[in-house]
């Protein structure tokens, strides 16, 4: 679909194609709320300030969609299809790296007690574990502001895809 069609949509199938980009209602109710708009980055405003900050509850409720970084998505959902093309860029992972990422997920799960979530699109693996490690150190409050913030650029990613 493009802009136009988008536009266009009733606010219920609007509703419908932005929730795999985002299952908070809050945010899905701006971005509808804003339309129509003039230009793809128009929208993609809209994505990047309608739900920021996300609130803890809606950081979780959206955090059920995304699998561990590093897994492939299960299930024929169009958040599996999302994920399955944001994680496509890591390639096929070597032995060594898909060890670390498992362990570094396993230690994140631990410490944070939720999956480690972060846009893969436009990142390499060793980009990721570094960043991994980094938000490692994270008080708990941060990191729930870092996973916010990085649900907040998925989602942009995810109805620019959309949108194109």
């Amino acid at each position: 679909m493009d802009l136009g069609e988008f536009n266009q949509l009733s606010s219920d199938d609007a509703r419908a194609s932005l929730r795999p980009c985002l299952d908070v209602d809050r945010w899905i109710d701006g971005v509808v709320a804003a339309r129509p708009f003039s230009s793809v980055e128009a929208a993609l405003e809209a994505a990047r300030t309608s739900a920021a900050p996300l609130t803890d509850d809606e950081i979780n409720q959206a955090m059920s969609h995304h699998p561990r970084i590093g897994e492939k998505a299960k299930g024929s959902s169009a958040e599996a299809a999302h994920s399955s093309r944001e994680q496509a860029g890591l390639g096929a992972l070597d032995g060594s790296v898909q060890d670390r990422l498992a362990a570094g997920n396993a230690a994140y799960e631990e410490r944070f007690d939720r999956v480690f979530l972060i846009r893969a699109a436009g990142r390499d693996p060793e980009e990721i574990l570094a960043e991994l490690e980094r938000r490692m150190t994270n008080t708990d409050t941060a990191e729930l502001a870092e996973v916010g913030e990085q649900l907040i650029q998925i989602a942009t990613l995810r109805l620019e895809g959309i949108l194109a």
